[in-house]
């Protein structure tokens, strides 16, 4: 009974940790020659790990059994528990992934080994050298769906809704201004004066000027920099509707990966710590103000307004 409650307990650490891997924005790294997206989850438990370079993605997960064992092979003079190694490499990665001057001297590369990927670590912990390899492997087509197909799918649909809801309030712009228009109001600049919004030919424009540098993938730092507030939205969501059919006792989608309703609204609940400074939706700006109070605007008889939803709302 006891090595059947070790086990369970494994599992669920397993568990935590691919959820909450799923959970993690992507950041890009520059390692010597190596331009690499990567994401971690560490806890006192374990770790996990992603890797990509744009060809082939690696992974490692491991619980603190392998933590102890491989920081004895690799720190003789260290006699730490597991907890401290795992806390000391959180400390060592968090900067490198938020791309933020790290508490210490830290020293990262990697090396190509077959089919796998190490990326070695070096430092000092008690004022003596650390040194620790991250083994990784290649990433199996269902981890790889999990974190790149799943999200980026739903991250083109959500940019594409996005996309529908400004036409639609360009159009009832255009139709407010022709309302001033025919109010009698005239523009004081004539630099402000814009055509009205013809959906098609925007969108035959977009194809043809801004569609090759729209698209230019790169190294992947333009999806990190300005992406991962989105990529965090939708991978919270498709774990939320996880939830939802767990509570109706609705099968779970076969891509998805199982995992205790209470490991994920544990998860859901922690702070969200992004590594990236991606912009945030605008502000809707305040009603002008006159002597008296607000300017009142005229209402609008040719279309009836009703409230646009924003992306995340």
């Amino acid at each position: 009974m006891r090595y059947r409650g070790l086990g369970l307990n494994r599992k669920r650490v397993m568990e935590e940790l691919e959820q909450g891997l799923l959970m993690q924005p992507w950041a890009w790294l520059q390692l010597a020659e190596n331009s690499l997206l990567a994401k971690a989850y560490i806890t006192k438990q374990g770790y996990a790990l992603l890797i990509s370079d744009l060809q082939q993605v690696w992974h490692e997960q491991v619980d603190a059994n392998v933590v102890s064992q491989r920081a004895k092979e690799l720190n003789k003079r260290l006699t730490a528990p597991p907890a401290a190694f795992l806390g000391h490499l959180d400390d060592l990665l968090r900067p490198l992934l938020m791309d933020t001057p790290g508490p210490g001297k830290a020293t990262f590369s990697c090396d190509h080994v077959a089919e796998a990927l190490i990326l070695r670590v070096r430092s000092e912990l008690s004022g003596l050298p650390f040194y620790w390899n991250f083994h990784c492997v290649l990433a199996t087509p269902s981890l790889v769906s999990q974190h790149l197909i799943r999200p980026l799918m739903g991250m083109s649909l959500a940019l594409q809704c996005q996309a529908r809801e400004l036409a639609t309030l360009l159009r009832m712009k255009d139709l407010e201004i022709q309302d001033y228009q025919e109010s009698g109001a005239v523009l004081s600049r004539d630099r402000l004066k814009t055509e009205p919004f013809e959906e098609n030919s925007f969108l035959e424009q977009f194809m043809v000027e801004k569609l090759p540098e729209a698209c230019s993938i790169g190294d992947g730092r333009p999806f990190v920099m300005n992406l991962q507030s989105l990529y965090v939205a939708v991978t919270r969501q498709e774990i939320q509707v996880r939830q939802e059919h767990q509570s109706a006792g609705d099968p779970q989608p076969s891509s998805s990966a199982s995992s205790p309703q209470g490991t994920e609204n544990q998860l859901l609940n922690q702070p969200k710590e992004p590594v990236s400074s991606a912009p945030s939706l605008p502000v809707p700006e305040k009603e002008p103000t006159g002597p008296s109070g607000p300017v009142k605007r005229p209402q609008l008889s040719k279309v009836k307004r009703k409230k646009l939803r924003g992306l995340f709302s």
